[in-house]
Parts: C-alpha cells; sequence; structure tokens
C-alpha cells in the first residue's frame, strides 16, 4: 500500500471515528425524553445528512450479492454502499446503540430509584420541548385545530392507559414501539424516548438492554432466560428498522405536503403526553411537604433549561 491509499485510510478511518462519536452524542440524548436525537444531530451538523442518506437506502442494492464471488461484483457492491452512504449509517448506528446501552442502565436507575425528580425532570424537558414547539402551532383554521385536538387526545388517552399499572408487554406491542420510537428519533424535539413513556414501556425497556448483556456474560443463566430477553431486544430492534425504513418516509412525506398541520398533531401530541410524568410524580409523592415540592420544581426547571440550551445552540428545534 503506497503513502497516499494509507493516508486515505486513516482519513476515513477518522472521519467514521468522529461520526460514531456524533452518533454517541445521539444515542444519550434519545435516551433521556424530551431530548431529542434529531436535535443533537443538527447541532453537530449531520441532519441532512442522515436523512439523505436513509432515504437512499433502497433493497435494489440486494440484486448485487449474487455476485459477491467475484473482484468486479464485490467493487460494484461497495460502490453501491458508499453511494447509499451506507458506512456512515453504519458508524452513526453503532454510536447510538452503545450510548442506548450505556444510558439506558443509568435512566432505569433513576426511574426506579428516584422516580419523583426523575418524572419532573421528564415533565420539565417535555414541556419545555412543546414551548420551544409553539410557534409551529396552526390553530387558525378547521384542519389546524382538527389536528391539534387529534393530537393531544390520542396522547391524552395513550398516556392514560401507559399509567395503568400492568404486566410485560406484548411481542407485537414492542415491535410496534421500537417502530415509533426510531422514527420519532429522527425529528427534532421529538425523542424516541418520549414515545417509550408515553406508550408506557420506559422503565421497561431501560431495564432490558442491561438484562441482557448481564445474562449473556453471566454463565450461570438459564438458556431459557436469556433467550426470552433476547427475543425482546430482537423485537425491538426489528420494529425499529422497519420503522427505519417505512415510518421514517411516511413522517417525512407527511412534514413535506402537510407541515404545519403534522407540526401542529406533534405539538399536541407533546403536550397531551405530559400527563405521564405528572400522574408518576404525583402518585410516588406520599405527602407533599416544603421540601418535596421545591425538590420538584428544581427538577422541573433543570429539564426545561436543558431543553431551552439546546434550542439556544440550534436557534430552532423545528424541521
Amino acid at each position: 500500500m503506497d503513502a497516499r491509499a494509507r493516508t486515505d485510510e486513516v482519513g476515513g478511518f477518522r472521519s467514521l471515528l468522529v461520526v460514531y462519536l456524533k452518533g454517541i452524542c445521539m444515542g444519550a440524548a434519545d435516551a433521556v425524553p424530551g431530548v431529542s436525537g434529531g436535535t443533537i444531530a443538527l447541532i453537530v451538523g449531520i441532519y441532512e445528512r442522515l436523512i439523505g442518506a436513509l432515504t437512499a437506502l433502497s433493497p435494489r442494492v440486494l440484486a448485487d450479492l449474487s455476485g459477491l464471488h467475484t473482484r468486479e461484483g464485490r467493487t460494484q457492491f461497495a460502490r453501491r454502499l458508499v453511494a447509499m452512504d451506507v458506512p456512515f449509517l453504519t458508524a452513526l448506528g453503532l454510536g447510538v446503540v452503545t450510548a442506548v446501552v450505556v444510558m439506558s442502565g443509568i435512566m432505569h436507575t433513576a426511574v426506579t430509584g428516584y422516580p419523583i425528580v426523575t418524572y419532573a425532570f421528564f415533565f420539565g424537558l417535555i414541556g419545555a420541548s412543546a414551548v420551544v414547539l409553539r410557534g409551529e402551532l396552526w390553530l387558525t383554521d378547521r384542519r389546524g385545530v382538527t389536528a391539534a385536538v387529534a393530537g393531544f387526545s390520542l396522547a391524552f388517552v395513550v398516556s392514560g392507559e401507559a399509567t395503568a399499572p400492568g404486566g410485560n408487554p406484548t411481542l407485537p406491542f414492542v415491535f410496534l414501539a421500537g417502530a415509533l420510537a426510531v422514527s420519532a428519533m429522527l425529528l427534532p424535539g421529538v425523542s424516541g424516548s418520549f414515545i417509550l413513556v408515553l406508550l408506557g414501556l420506559y422503565e421497561y425497556m431501560t431495564e432490558i438492554p442491561g438484562q441482557f448483556i448481564d445474562q449473556l456474560l453471566g454463565a450461570s443463566v438459564a438458556g431459557t432466560t436469556l433467550l426470552a430477553t433476547g427475543v425482546v431486544v430482537a423485537v425491538f430492534v426489528t420494529g425499529a428498522l422497519v420503522g427505519l425504513l417505512t415510518i421514517s418516509h411516511a413522517v417525512r412525506y407527511a412534514l413535506a405536503t402537510h407541515r404545519r398541520a403534522t407540526l401542529t398533531f406533534l405539538v399536541a401530541l407533546i403536550v397531551g403526553a405530559l400527563r405521564v410524568p405528572a400522574v408518576r410524580v404525583a402518585g410516588n409523592v406520599g405527602r407533599w411537604t416544603p421540601g418535596v415540592a421545591v425538590g420538584v420544581l428544581a427538577a422541573v426547571a433543570v429539564g426545561a433549561l436543558l431543553v431551552g440550551g439546546l434550542n439556544y445552540a440550534t436557534d430552532d428545534l423545528a424541521v
């Protein structure tokens, strides 16, 4: 390999490493309801490239697999992958997954060990997201009002179910949650974790990755337990991949053709979803005292300030 080839290889590696680190930032943000990975993508300057790469993905590349046994076929296949920016998506995706796995354990400890301040923090994050996006509300005609009522009603009803006690979710529901969460992740101002909170799966899904890794590394874990946890992870990831290739395109189409109504629906959805953290805070407070009230208000303020800071950094969280 000559000096120029080595330089190109090192430069390419460094470029992908930077993308991986940006993916870590996106994943860490998306593990927190109210902070969108799409917002971080805007901040680090890769949002348009991300959307372009996702929309460039095509199953037609699979037709080239039959020619991988030849040098020419392998070269053609590699060129197609580069043309679709697959190396970029792979590095970014690995970064997102790394951060989500690490952050999920931290956030699960927070929501189970310190539910009052954590859900108050979430309330501040989600509420501030709605305030930041208030300029996108379109209530001047019937279509805008209908979109707002539909979004708020859907979130309020679904979040009511999320606050009710229940057992483990069914696999089809986990699949749907994965598809919706990854689609929401692409929208600045809306996070994938917000969708999990809305569906009542946040605590459950932040526990699963850590469980799976612990079981995978533990020699004494029963195979059936590992298999059950692995199935949940696989179903969620499959749902996310399907959502990435289908629902995310539908969301982008809706924004392109009915932008004002779609954003009005999304803002109203965020407002309606405030029911979840509010109910969780109230349900975990045994008795309201001045100290508890101050702690809750402080957590709300910290969450709101975080979103406000991100909004200031990007000037606009809207698409």
